[in-house]
């Protein structure tokens, strides 16, 4: 049997009083969803082990089976792998976000959805005026880019800028860890955090001067106007999924994010580019859905991350969310149980997000995620329809982190 993931991030939701009380998922017309779970089996999902931040990194990579106490760098080095750069034994990478700062606080987390052409030269020029033998910023997608340290510290303290919005930003800069190790060869935490922060004012007097962000300005649009970098970490070291599940011959990984992509790369599968694949609610579901269809044709495991209903989570849009929770249902997911239905080979279908992103809180939020589990021939269990509450009474009850995954590859 093969097996597809399916992921929505984000897509999981708290009840919400403009829709009756209703979560997101409750509310969104999504038949293709409600047809697996009641044909399927449904449960639960803790995703975020105690001690760790509720974020997409730690999230995935739970899900695909792997113990975070072991493998955790944080969200930088997975995503220098996925955009190429080969880190070094004494690199520290560390996701660089472009951000929107006005008034002293965050505005936005994504520059006012930067694209990935204009964060590439923005990126270029900090890297030309501070860049340095020790310091480098690497383009990645969009707002996500990738600022490598020679010889930094992975011992700091950072806020993720999604989970602040509104916030004054200066109380949110870098912090040591307390009684932080002293590494051999590496700055301390405390000079890692003031090089950091020392970049991010830098950078805000750079941006503030270029072009583009003065085209902007003249606009009265949202300037891309300050780096924030977070969550970084050394090389990880991590078993491929075909050491670990001997049925996992090939496997395929498709998302638009540098960090699913990264996860991807250490855990074994081939990285496939989708044509119009944004990270957001424009992206190209028909297209994720086609190289999904094609990769089961000759892989044995492939993971489908789609990140945009996290996106509109984060900026607080509900009818935009929604919008991505039925998209994904009738764009991506129905096109492909439909080919998946007419195959001789049997493949089994998981759908779930990674964690919450409420769209009232525009945080993420470590709560356990519904998810179900369909192939021909399941015996179901009594679950109706798709959502946070009525997967709840799913047979498979509540399951914890590399728990799926292990139950997922058994079938």
């Amino acid at each position: 049997m093969k097996h597809i993931i399916i992921l929505g991030d984000g897509m999981a939701d708290l009840p919400v009083e403009r829709l009756g009380g209703k979560t997101l998922l409750q509310y969104a017309h999504k038949p293709m969803m409600d047809q697996l779970a009641k044909e399927g089996r449904c449960g639960r999902l803790v995703t975020v082990p105690e001690g760790f931040p509720p974020g997409s990194e730690v999230a995935n990579t739970a899900i695909l089976g792997y113990d975070l106490n072991k493998v955790y760098e944080g969200r930088g080095p997975l995503e220098a792998a996925s955009i190429g750069y080969e880190m070094a034994d004494d690199d520290f990478a560390i996701r660089c976000n472009i951000i929107t700062l006005e008034d002293g606080r965050i505005i936005t987390h994504n520059g006012g959805n930067l694209q990935t052409c204009d964060g590439d030269v923005l990126i270029k020029y900090l890297d030309e005026n501070l860049g340095n033998e020790h310091v480098h910023f690497i383009t990645g997608i969009q707002y996500r880019h990738l600022l490598v340290i020679k010889g930094g510290s992975k011992h700091i303290i950072c806020a993720p800028p999604h989970d602040h919005p509104n916030e004054l930003w200066r109380p949110l800069l870098v912090k040591a860890e307390e009684n932080a190790p002293v590494e051999p060869g590496r700055m301390t935490a405390q000079e890692t955090a003031d090089l950091i922060n020392d970049l991010i004012l830098k950078s805000q007097e750079l941006l503030a001067k270029h072009p583009y962000n003065q085209a902007k300005a003249a606009r009265g649009e949202r300037q891309a106007n300050s780096i924030w970098p977070w969550s970084g970490g050394y090389r990880p070291s991590m078993q491929t999924l075909q050491e670990q599940y001997p049925q996992v011959k090939s496997g395929t990984v498709i998302s638009a994010v540098d960090l699913i992509r990264g996860i991807g790369h250490y855990a074994g599968l081939k990285i496939i580019e989708v044509e119009g694949a944004t990270g957001l609610a424009d992206t190209n579901y028909e297209g994720k859905a086609q190289a999904a269809i094609d990769a089961l044709r000759n892989d044995d495991f492939v993971f489908v991350h789609v990140e945009a209903s996290d996106e509109a989570g984060h900026d607080g849009d509900l009818e935009l969310k929604l919008k991505t929770i039925e998209y994904l249902d009738q764009r991506l997911i129905a096109p492909i149980y439909k080919e998946v239905c007419t195959r001789d080979e049997p493949v089994c279908i998981a759908v779930l997000p990674d964690h919450l992103t409420p769209v009232e809180m525009r945080i993420h939020v470590g709560q356990p995620v519904p998810f179900l589990i369909w192939y021909r021939g399941i015996t179901p269990d009594d679950v109706q329809q798709y959502d946070e509450v009525s997967c709840v009474s799913g047979s498979y009850g509540l399951l914890k982190l590399n728990e799926f995954m292990q139950q997922f590859m058994r079938l």
